[in-house]
């Protein structure tokens, strides 16, 4: 396997160990939020807390700077209107299924579709704000702003208690450190998952060092157990919180590049491809399979937990794989023509111009 064709691998076991971690997550809060239990993993994902969703903005960073330098109309398509898009499309299905048709109250459902065009709803608030971080990190680069004081800014905006009100603002403020981070460490970042791959026993004792250390900082004295939300103990002190964040990032990464030398283990890889696939349409079926659990009389929170968790990543899946073969639906995950800004790659031809120009 070529250098290159290694580094994609890892890119992909790395997105599919990121949206393992947060599909596991919401599965587990939920089951705790519906039972008040705690389950094997409720523990996982309190070590994971420090870098679970920061792992996920730094990877989403790292091929930035091959698209950061298009002009504004071909750089938005790519990476602002291709995830606003999704987000608007989802956001309008969760609404009217939960609120409009479950809950019976469309008035609801209309109030909360006008808030989400400002108010990043439900779990698709990293879709909105990769939207959000993306056309900031292009404004701030056509600007020339240097880059170690954007990341000083970021990294002080991450450390600060903000809270606004607005969780797209405290969100950005919260994450916009590790999507930039992924933008400007990406070539460092490759070379470490490059020498990984190629000094296994070394990373994987480093792997397990900070394994330990991280271990030690989350459970430490503060620690609290809930069965939504587990409190850090010093992981969560300012400034630490975020060095445990960007160092969890580089070993989930390294970690990813390990696991790549596993045939076996091709399926995770194969799952991180179609992360964005997972991400938007878990919530319905993980929902629907908790309650119906539930009601049938299952409530140990890991079992409970576990089966949702399958549930969730599975079906859409299946979804994705019946659109495929029956050619119906595919804008559910492709963004059709339509959706694209004009005169951009995958937008409709302008008739003018077609009429115009000589057939190639």
């Amino acid at each position: 396997m070529s250098a290159n064709a290694g580094r994609l691998d890892w890119v992909d076991m790395a997105k599919g160990l990121s949206i393992f971690l947060v599909v596991m997550m919401y599965a587990a809060s939920s089951v705790g939020e519906d039972t008040g239990g705690v389950g094997a993993l409720h523990w996982a994902i309190a070590f994971a807390t420090p870098f679970r969703m920061p792992e996920f903005f730094l990877i989403s960073g790292l091929f930035l700077s091959q698209v950061i330098d298009r002009p504004w109309r071909a750089y938005a398509d790519r990476r602002v209107v291709h995830y606003l898009y999704f987000y608007a499309l989802w956001a309008l299905i969760h609404i009217i299924f939960k609120v409009g048709l479950l809950a019976t109250n469309p008035v609801g459902a209309l109030e909360q579709i006008a808030w989400a065009v400002v108010q990043p709803y439900g779990v698709l608030w990293f879709i909105y704000l990769l939207a959000a971080v993306s056309a900031a990190t292009k404004l701030l680069h056509d600007l020339r702003v240097p880059a170690w004081a954007i990341f000083g800014v970021a990294a002080i905006l991450q450390m600060a208690p903000i809270h606004t009100g607005s969780y797209l603002v405290d969100q950005f403020a919260e994450y916009f450190v590790f999507f930039y981070a992924g933008y400007v460490l990406a070539p460092q970042l490759f070379r470490l998952a490059y020498w990984a791959a190629e000094h296994a026993a070394i990373a994987l004792l480093g792997l397990a060092i900070w394994a330990v250390v991280n271990g030690a900082l989350v459970f430490s004295p503060g620690f609290a157990m809930h069965p939504i939300h587990p409190v850090m103990g010093y992981a969560g002190l300012p400034g630490l919180h975020l060095a445990l964040a960007l160092a969890g990032s580089a070993a989930l990464c390294v970690s990813a590049a390990l696991l790549t030398r596993l045939p076996w283990m091709n399926w995770l890889r194969w799952m991180g491809s179609k992360s964005l696939i997972i991400y938007v349409a878990f919530v319905l079926p993980m929902g629907i399979a908790r309650t119906v659990l539930i009601a049938l009389g299952l409530d140990e929170p890991t079992l409970l937990s576990l089966l949702t968790m399958a549930v969730a990543i599975v079906s859409p899946l299946v979804l994705y794989w019946i659109v495929q073969h029956i050619g119906f639906g595919k804008f559910l995950f492709e963004r059709p023509a339509w959706a694209h800004l004009p005169g951009t790659r995958g937008s409709r031809p302008n008739p003018d111009a077609t009429a115009a120009s000589p057939a190639e």
